[in-house]
């Protein structure tokens, strides 16, 4: 027994190991279980932590600094990398008044910070309510952001010691989640609004964060048009708009640009929601029409992008009409996007081709469609923008009234450069596409290793800290944190800005990063609408957390 004990209390290699996987099965496994319908996740892997390192086991400084930090930069860059090729698309249209709101609750949970840290007359320092605010917001890359300032500020002589904040979040953090929601629920009762009713309002909104592609069938009747090729057409519509399919003369054809079109002609168009009316109105009228028979010459395939050389490459380069078949529409993430000529491909994107069979075949081939492909991990991008981005983390910005240097840090300076590779990675020729699950994977055991290293660090003072110490005002601090920034924007959101209930409950779940608010949005919306709010303003949200929690660390201490 003499080795098993020497193996728990002895620090080892074997020890280290031991301690981070008993604190992270035990962590993820206890996160499963569903108080009041709501369940903490892996978050409750900072709780075992901090469990075990309150009975004295522990990891020495340095090792439990390195997974710490390399833990967070797997998190935060796997999620740059998720977001990034959405990221600048989200402000757009609707997405920019969204991404607004999500922001004013951000800088209101920085000022309501302020405001405490004032009102109590400095009773509460800085950094401890920086973690507070991390918790009260559910936002676990924003506590690293924060411990990294103090880290620098530390190296720098500038602090003695680095306060352990991660006890304000861990006390904050419950409260923080249940609060996301009470707010979510407040905002619905004080505006009694009913379920129905918003359901139908959705469905007569035209405009949403995210704008699909629309198929129609039209039947040509316009002298405008009549006897002009479509390349002209397109010219002279000023829309983007893809034709698919024609029927001329009762023959079924695949168009290009050089194809003539004449009253009587009826055609199939791929086009946005915003272009579909002025289309209709320059060609002729929508009409109802099965184009089934035309399946017999022509059928539509959605084939998946998986060879490397076409990464960065534009549609209109690949000339897929001389192999006389159409692209309608690219998917990319779950979202389709028009077929234009200038539209950048990526691997891992579905691209729509309508065709015959056989001119199909051949852009299978050239496309790659080949599923293992995308299976496996393109280590390279990872680990060189990890590279480049802890190197632009640790440029020096220099801003007046502050002590020394702000940074991006660990957190920031990943964070930055996987959104860039995220969204124009194809133009260093470099392939950021990973599966889902693979990215999943990333984020998990990044996050994991995080939050066990930070309870391990935490544990032994948690308890005196909270029971002796200032743990009740922590939480208060914390609760209005999480409430009053929320039903602030909830209000304005509705009362002013007119928002759909069930975008403004993702959109406050997004502000927060919190998937469990998220959960209940869906869950009592029953439709799309909660999740591409949440989608929309998380990149936004996210980058905004990580950066003001340094900054507040550096202003104030």
């Amino acid at each position: 027994m003499e080795w098993f004990i020497n193996l728990l209390t002895k620090e080892s290699i074997a020890h280290i190991i031991l301690l981070y996987s008993f604190v992270i099965a035990i962590g993820v496994m206890l996160g499963k279980i569903k108080f009041f319908g709501i369940s903490l996740g892996v978050t409750f892997v900072l709780f075992v932590g901090i469990f075990v390192g309150h009975f004295g086991f522990s990891v020495s400084d340095e090792v439990l600094h390195f997974i710490r930090e390399f833990g967070l930069i797997l998190f935060i860059f796997s999620i740059g990398l998720q977001v990034g090729p959405g990221f600048f698309a989200s402000f757009k249209q609707g997405g920019f008044k969204q991404n607004m709101l999500a922001a004013a609750v951000v800088l209101l949970s920085v000022a309501t910070t302020i405001g405490l840290f004032y009102s109590f007359g400095g009773k509460i320092p800085m950094p401890m309510l920086v973690g507070i605010l991390s918790g009260a917001v559910t936002n676990t890359p924003g506590l690293g952001a924060a411990q990294e300032a103090l880290r620098q500020l530390h190296d720098a002589g500038q602090i003695t010691e680095i306060p352990q904040i991660a006890l304000g979040y861990a006390v904050a953090y419950p409260l923080g989640v249940t609060g996301i929601i009470i707010s979510i629920i407040l905002v619905r009762v004080i505006f009694k609004i009913s379920h129905d009713n918003e359901t139908k309002k959705l469905k007569e909104l035209s405009n949403s964060a995210v704008e699909n592609t629309k198929i129609i069938s039209i039947e040509v009747n316009s002298k405008a048009i009549a006897g002009k090729n479509l390349s002209q057409i397109r010219k002279l519509i000023g829309r983007q708009f893809v034709v698919s399919r024609l029927l001329s003369n009762n023959v079924y054809t695949i168009p290009n640009g050089k194809t003539i079109l004449h009253n009587g002609d009826k055609i199939l168009v791929v086009t946005t929601e915003a272009d579909t009316e002025a289309i209709i109105v320059f060609t002729g009228e929508q009409i109802e029409f099965d184009w089934k028979e035309s399946e017999n010459k022509m059928i539509s395939r959605r084939i998946v992008i998986t060879r490397g050389v076409i990464n960065g490459k534009t549609l209109g380069s690949l000339k897929l009409r001389i192999v006389n078949v159409n692209c309608t529409r690219v998917i990319r993430s779950g979202f389709d996007l028009l077929a234009s000529p200038d539209l950048v491909l990526q691997v891992g994107d579905r691209v729509v081709i309508v065709g015959t069979p056989e001119a199909i075949n051949r852009v299978e081939g050239m496309l790659g469609n080949t599923l293992k492909r995308l299976d496996e991990p393109h280590i390279f991008t990872i680990f060189i923008g990890i590279f480049v981005g802890i190197i632009f983390g640790s440029i020096p910005v220099f801003i007046p009234g502050m002590p020394m240097p702000v940074k991006l840090g660990l957190a920031g300076g990943p964070l930055v450069i996987a959104i860039l590779l995220g969204r124009f990675g194809y133009r260093l020729k470099l392939i950021t596409y990973t599966t889902q699950s693979a990215n999943l994977m990333l984020r998990e055991i990044g996050i994991t290793l995080f939050l066990a290293s930070v309870g391990l660090a935490s544990g032994g003072k948690f308890v005196e800290t909270v029971v002796s110490g200032n743990g009740l005002l922590w939480i208060l601090c914390g609760f209005i944190i999480t409430t009053l920034p929320l039903i602030t924007v909830g209000i304005f959101g509705r009362k002013v800005m007119k928002l759909n209930y069930f975008t403004l409950m993702g959109l406050l779940a997004g502000s927060m990063t919190d998937p469990p608010a998220l959960a209940y949005s869906n869950a009592y919306a029953g439709n799309d609408s909660p999740a591409i709010s949440y989608s929309t303003v998380y990149p936004l949200t996210m980058f905004l957390r990580v950066v003001l929690a340094q900054i507040l660390i550096l202003a104030f201490v």
